[in-house]
């Protein structure tokens, strides 16, 4: 019977050693160095990043943001087109005719009907010389069109990189999420080697062996889950990054923000309003279509143009001479089209109209989102310190668990609910950090300053 007493003293004392052990003076699990990757099957090297050398890869990388530069480029040769009646029009021309004898156009349009025998190369030049405002409500349409696109590769930038943000904390918090799971099963396995020694020696009954094991089962669960979510969280990474296909990464723990958003939402609305690229660019686009609804007004005045050409008849029929020249001008005013110009300027006024509308609809969009990330990011800076006292909680609460369990006063339900009710605290405080950190993103894009 000594014996036994001996080796239950003995198992005591590992058991409070371990549990010293796990329950240092921290109150949480610290973050141990961010596991790596695995390399891929051609032995690739794992690539570390932090927060901001990702979102530098994936300005550089991205697809989406590529094709924002490119539709911007577009808009900009459009201006060039719209401009280009601006300057002279020339073009030369080689003509040679051979006629019957007394041929005449008869029939077909009002021209000159005596067709001469002939050879001849020139020039024509033409010089627009007004429209009356048409064309400059063109040009002006096509420029704030082309700074709307421009304003749109802000906003391709600044989607991309709130999706690499909340990736790269997604992939910190699964990789810590993965870190407490190994844990747990280290200290579970633990208590259920001490556990099974003791009901060898017939100390503790074959149910507290029972409980022990599914409770270490639960955490090997918990820890194939962590382990596949890592994986997951790393594939978006790396497709966020506009990589393609999936790459070893390795990331860089980013400092915890330890204060909470302003108290003022409507600063931050105030803010957006001005500063979002989105409705920077709708506002251009507004503008675009007021300018083209007035130049298709303009379509009912004159177009003033001249016209000059010369050049030389090296073979030819009398009268025709060695060469020619002649200049004019030309003024063209519209009288009837079958409501063609009435048809186009109402369209262009309702699509100005529409525009406006969809402005207006956006700021209140973007106003409304801008309050939920407040309030969300508020909401998760309560969570983060709310897990932290949980999870202090939780840490006493299992330490007083495994003392009653060892003085006899406790069973094994009680110290295997206070097991997991630890584990999801460290896991709950975990995550509101990440969640934190993401949502201060969210924030920050909503008013307009991530880009």
């Amino acid at each position: 019977m000594s014996f036994r007493f001996a080796l239950l003293l003995s198992l005591m004392c590992g058991l409070a050693c371990a549990a010293r052990a796990q329950n240092s003076p921290a109150t949480s699990p610290q973050p141990s160095p961010i596991p790596q990757a695995a390399p891929t099957q051609a032995g690739e090297p794992a690539q570390t990043l932090t927060l901001k050398q990702a979102e530098a890869i994936a300005v550089q990388n991205h697809p989406r943001i590529q094709q924002a530069k490119y539709l911007a480029a577009s808009a900009s040769a459009r201006v060039t087109q719209a401009k280009s009646i601006y300057y002279p029009q020339a073009y030369g021309s080689l003509t040679g005719v051979e006629a019957e004898n007394g041929s005449r156009i008869a029939a077909g349009a009002l021209n000159n009907p005596i067709i001469y025998d002939r050879y001849a190369n020139g020039v024509t030049v033409s010089q627009f010389i007004t429209d009356f405002g048409h064309t400059h409500q063109l040009v002006k349409s096509d420029r704030e069109r082309a700074q709307a696109e421009q304003e749109n590769v802000t906003t391709s930038r600044a989607d991309v990189l709130l999706r690499v943000d909340q990736a790269f904390f997604n992939a910190l918090k699964a990789q810590s999420v993965m870190q407490v799971a190994q844990q747990t099963v280290q200290n579970r396995q633990l208590v259920a080697d001490q556990i099974g020694t003791l009901a060898t020696n017939q100390l503790k009954s074959d149910l507290d062996v029972s409980f022990a094991q599914v409770d270490l089962g639960q955490a090997k669960l918990l820890l194939v889950q962590a382990q596949n979510d890592v994986q997951a969280t790393l594939a978006e990474l790396s497709a966020a990054l506009g990589y393609p296909d999936e790459r070893p990464l390795t990331l860089t723990e980013e400092p915890l923000i330890d204060t909470g958003p302003p108290d003022d939402a409507e600063k931050w609305i105030e803010e957006g309003l001005q500063s979002r690229p989105e409705i920077l660019s709708q506002k251009l686009n507004t503008t675009a279509a007021k300018s083209y609804a007035t130049a298709e007004r303009d379509l009912w005045l004159p177009t003033i143009s001249a016209v000059g050409s010369a050049g030389v008849t090296p073979y030819k029929q009398e009268p025709l001479t060695a060469r020619y020249a002649a200049a004019g001008f030309n003024v063209n005013i519209p009288i009837f089209n079958g409501r063609l110009y009435n048809a186009l300027e109402s369209e262009a006024s309702n699509q100005a109209k529409a525009e406006q509308q969809h402005l207006l609809d956006l700021q209140e969009t973007i106003a409304r989102d801008i309050r939920t990330a407040w309030l969300n990011a508020n909401s998760a800076y309560q969570r983060l310190g709310l897990t932290r006292q949980i999870s202090a909680q939780a840490n006493q609460a299992l330490n007083l668990a495994k003392s009653r369990y060892k003085l006899g006063l406790g069973s094994i339900v009680e110290l295997s609910q206070a097991q997991l009710n630890q584990t999801q605290a460290q896991i709950a405080e975990t995550t509101a950090k990440y969640d934190y950190q993401g949502e201060v993103s969210v924030l920050n894009y909503a008013a307009g300053l991530l880009h």
